[in-house]
């Protein structure tokens, strides 16, 4: 398995790592537990030793499925997981809540699901307009010192964000969707993480599934299933982004590769400190997903892809308005 260095933090991990979001009730029903173990210890198996989890993924299941499922190899896997959402323990949201107290809280309680000494990446979930950031990496400073927490993170933070909490405790890694169907970071949030030498995890390196080709016109989403709210995956919508999985199709075909891998092996090209994070509930397409990291961008290649994909515009918003805010995905 290649590894990747996360900026200077010195936090190497496996090139590709596992987002476990999805192996709940997101994109339709979830995969049940035993197949969702057996699912995250294969990939320990093919060499991934980075898991990405929330306590807001359930809530709290999440974290509880990938403790119990790394427990036998703890010492080989890193494991990162998320503070900022206010939930209550019957599962209540409140609304965004990055207080020191109740980061220390959850934190607590994140240790205890995962059943770990330490977690590894401690990211903030989500910025909070009513904390400042100061406070919150001061907090998870102060959890560094203590032994409870090894690196700090921030999950779709601004640029200016970034800046002042790394100031207090270095940010090893930002996370935030990036994928062709969401170039959204390339502005200001790479070249910052770039100057400070922070790592980047992209979320949603398949556009939530839309790139590898096996969505079509003809495609019925589960009520469950978030995308049936995100305008982006409207009927509409989908007849104008159809061109950019035509794009990857046609890349794919002289790499004989798949959409997907293509995909994924465009954003790795990008930057030697960028860690893509798929998620999945099925072993074919964790294999497939790992099978980007043979597939060869050229600089024609990448010349190509940048070229037409900026001839096409994407329609529909991301996500609904409120969203990120409301589930915490």
């Amino acid at each position: 398995m290649q590894k990747r260095k996360l900026g200077n933090s010195g936090l190497e991990v496996s090139a590709l790592g596992l987002g476990c979001m999805s192996m709940g009730a997101v994109y339709g029903p979830g995969a049940n537990k035993k197949d969702a173990i057996e699912l995250i210890r294969s990939a320990v198996e093919r060499g991934v030793n980075f898991f990405d989890t929330a306590e807001a993924y359930g809530p709290f299941a999440n974290e509880e499925l990938v403790g119990e499922a790394l427990a036998p190899v703890r010492d080989q896997v890193v494991i990162a997981t998320k503070f900022g959402f206010g939930i209550s323990p019957d599962g209540t949201r409140y609304g965004l809540d990055s207080r020191p107290v109740h980061i220390r809280q959850v934190a607590e309680a994140s240790l205890k699901r995962l059943k770990v000494e330490v977690i590894d990446l401690l990211y903030q979930h989500r910025v909070d307009p009513n904390a400042p950031i100061e406070d919150v990496a001061g907090t998870v400073k102060d959890l560094i010192q203590e032994g409870k927490v090894k690196h700090f993170g921030l999950s779709e933070p601004g640029a200016n964000t970034i800046r002042r909490a790394h100031a207090v405790q270095p940010v090893a890694a930002v996370q935030s969707e990036y994928s062709l169907f969401w170039r959204g970071v390339e502005e200001e949030i790479l070249p910052t993480l770039e100057e400070l030498g922070i790592g980047f995890v992209p979320f949603s390196p398949l556009g939530a599934g839309f790139l590898t080709g096996q969505i079509d016109k003809t495609t019925k989403f589960d009520s469950t299933d978030f995308r049936s709210h995100v305008p982006r995956f409207s009927p509409e919508a989908l007849d104008a982004n159809f061109a950019l999985v035509d794009l990857l199709r046609a890349v794919a075909e002289r790499k004989k590769a798949t959409p997907a891998q293509v995909a994924i092996a465009w954003l790795l090209a990008q930057k030697p400190w960028i860690v893509p994070i798929p998620g999945t509930k099925k072993l074919t397409r964790l294999d497939e997903n790992l099978g980007a990291l043979t597939v060869e961008m050229s600089a024609d290649d990448l010349r190509e892809i940048d070229a037409t994909s900026a001839r096409i515009k994407v329609q529909g918003a991301r996500l609904p308005e409120g969203f990120l805010e409301m589930t915490g995905l």
